[in-house]
């Protein structure tokens, strides 16, 4: 345990804690920015690190070597926009980007998946798959790498290729050294979505999805031709298969089990023989799987309004467990590792922290970085998890930000800050926005609703078919029982969400008036009947993703009538609290006419009502400057309204 006690000692310095500081807020552009440094990642020797490093109007990818602090290279990746990053050897780095753009002959806005190269000796960055460049020139989802040569040349990608034969989903050989027309390494199907290959460039195995007759198949490849080895009839996929075992004899699958947890099981490449769970727990889902460029699968990370993890190896469980057990108040996240784990990257929030990088090899701890430099341990809001009862018995986990000057918790204003999905959750991080609210002296409250995903499948459940309905209950209770503690005064409340949390937002205020002092609604849904409008004239009426919001909206009855009444344009009428609504120009997810139909209803209402536009951002918030603009906004609109 020297290595926890070393942590520990390098954490005390942090923790003291200057009034005159804290009393003081910190500008919006503190919180509205993007974080200094983000999407670390480690190389596979260890030696060197690469980040995402937004200062001075600069967005940047740097890559460092780690003893000497040097810059091997550094690049301009503004019109990029990475979402994730990583080595691909020890000298070049990947990144994975999503662009919103227009796609020549193809009406409208489309969010565009792309992978590049980074190369830091040549300082420069190359697309990988380019659309109309040896493949069908009408598709978006191009940032996938399913595996990479022996000889670590080539990636190999998944694209569809429109050729004399029709359209196919294949999967193609992509250079990584020089710009050149990717290569048709396996024929695929229509209906294909993933394939999985061996570090032997091999074919293991491919998945497909029909929409038209909901047949999900797996076909493993055997002596050069594809056998199927199961099938399973449904409106969408409800198994999900992540990777392969570390013996390429099966591939990885998180599945609903009995127990009502998303758990971990292996199906047979010989036979599709399904096995398992091999990790489950009755009090968390399996998350996500940790994998190597391979997809081979080493452990899993379980849901938890902190993050805990499990491996395969026992003593790199047994290490990963103590490091989580030396800190138990702060969230540690495994950012990234080596193939071998002997380095590992630890990205740490909570109790003080608003973010810090260290590097865990030989059993010793390095600072690396701070994700977020100008917020320093005595500005950070405590968060602090609680269980509220919902009026039908249903337990509700919800987090409490509390100012920090304010830990008594006595008649505060609050901010109600339901979360997007709606199947989605809240961890104990530094959550931004709910840091700038505490900030200002607001204690926000961030209730895990029904239909929340991380507490099982009978919490995910219970929110089918209660969109504006016991889902909004769920928030009103938990400011219900807030109020009864003493902790909020109930005539200063203000409802605040992006995405569905927009959509709560708007719902509190049409079908709860009395309740919220003001609303903001930050890329919200208004009018649910014509979300679904839009989904089937997009992908058409029997789509699984429309078949996947009939049933999270309306528990697969999605008639008109019901449509009509959980919408809360609809009851525009009955609103008499403030609405500022904020939506980004180019958002896809939920688009801008949402907000833009029910600024206008509330006009035509006589309500106040204020419309923010946001140009050239899309549904999530990636820029600063988009950031600055909506916190500007809310912070005029909340002070005046509390």
């Amino acid at each position: 345990m020297k290595f926890a006690i070393n942590f520990l000692l390098l954490f005390s310095i942090t923790f003291f804690c200057n009034p005159a500081i804290a009393n003081t807020p910190l500008p919006l552009e503190v919180y509205s920015s993007l974080p200094n440094i983000s999407m670390m990642r480690v190389s596979p020797s260890g030696n060197k690190i690469a980040y995402r490093l937004a200062q001075q109007d600069k967005d940047m990818l740097a890559v460092v070597n780690i003893e000497s602090k040097k810059f091997l290279g550094a690049i301009e990746i503004s019109q990029i926009d990475p979402d994730d990053l990583y080595f691909v050897d020890e000298q070049r780095v990947i990144l994975i980007a999503s662009q919103n753009k227009r796609l020549w002959g193809f009406r409208g806005r489309h969010d565009l998946s792309t992978a590049f190269l980074f190369d830091p000796a040549a300082n420069e960055v190359r697309q990988l798959l380019i659309p109309g460049k040896g493949i069908y020139r009408g598709q978006t989802g191009l940032g996938q790498i399913v595996g990479i040569s022996q000889d670590q040349k080539y990636a190999y990608m998944p694209a569809f290729v429109d050729d004399n034969t029709g359209l196919r989903y294949d999967l193609l050989r992509v250079d990584l050294d020089k710009k050149s027309t990717p290569k048709r390494f396996r024929r695929g199907k229509t209906d294909t979505v993933d394939y999985f290959v061996d570090e032997n460039d091999n074919v293991l195995a491919r998945e497909n999805y029909n929409n038209n007759t909901n047949l999900h198949t797996i076909e493993a490849l055997k002596e050069g031709k594809w056998v199927k080895i199961f099938q399973e009839e449904t409106e969408y996929r409800s198994k999900g298969f992540v990777g392969v075992t570390p013996d390429n004899k099966s591939l990885v699958a998180l599945i609903w089990d009995g127990s009502g947890r998303s758990s971990y099981y292996t199906m047979s490449l010989k036979n599709g023989e399904i096995t398992g769970p091999l990790f489950s727990r009755d009090d968390a889902d399996i998350e996500y799987v940790l994998t190597d460029k391979y997809r081979k699968v080493y452990g899993v990370q379980y849901s938890g309004f902190k993050p805990s993890y499990a491996f395969f190896d026992k003593k790199l469980d047994s290490t990963v467990k103590a490091i989580l057990g030396s800190m138990p108040s702060n969230t540690f996240i495994i950012s990234d590792y080596s193939p071998d784990f002997e380095h590992m990257l630890f990205y740490v929030e909570g109790e003080g922290l608003s973010g810090k990088f260290f590097l865990y090899s030989n059993g010793n701890f390095q600072l690396l970085a701070s994700a977020r430099e100008k917020i320093v341990p005595e500005m950070v809001n405590p968060v602090e998890a609680i269980m509220v009862t919902a009026r039908d018995g249903l337990q509700i986990p919800t987090l409490i930000t509390t100012p920090v000057n304010h830990k008594d918790h006595k008649n505060l204003p609050a901010i109600m800050l339901p979360h997007g999905g709606p199947e989605a959750y809240d961890t104990m991080a530094f959550d931004w926005l709910a840091q700038y609210f505490a900030s200002r002296g607001y204690l926000v409250i961030q209730p895990q609703f029904r239909g929340s995903e991380g507490f099982g499948a009978k919490h995910i459940l219970a929110g089918r078919g209660e969109w504006g309905r016991k889902m909004q209950d769920d928030l009103t209770d938990a400011l219900k029982h807030m109020v009864e503690l003493g902790a909020v005064d109930p005539r200063k409340v203000c409802i605040v969400g992006n995405s569905y949390g927009g959509y709560a937002a708007l719902a509190g205020v049409a079908f709860t008036p009395d309740l919220y002092q003001c609303a903001v609604s930050i890329n919200g849904v208004s009018d649910v009947a014509r979300m679904l409008k839009t989904d089937k004239r997009n992908y058409g009426k029997n789509h699984w993703v429309v078949s996947y919001w009939e049933d999270v909206i309306a528990d697969g009855d999605a008639n008109s009538d019901l449509l009509e009444q959980i919408s809360p344009i609809n009851f525009a009428k009955n609103i008499k609290a403030p609405v500022l609504l904020v939506h980004g120009e180019h958002d896809t997810v939920v688009p801008y006419k949402q907000s833009r139909r029910m600024f206008n209803e509330l006009k035509d209402e006589g309500k106040q009502v204020k419309l923010v536009e946001l140009e050239n951002e899309g549904h999530h918030l990636n820029s600063g400057a988009s950031r600055l603009k909506m916190l500007q906004a809310i912070d005029a609109f909340v002070n005046k309204h509390i």
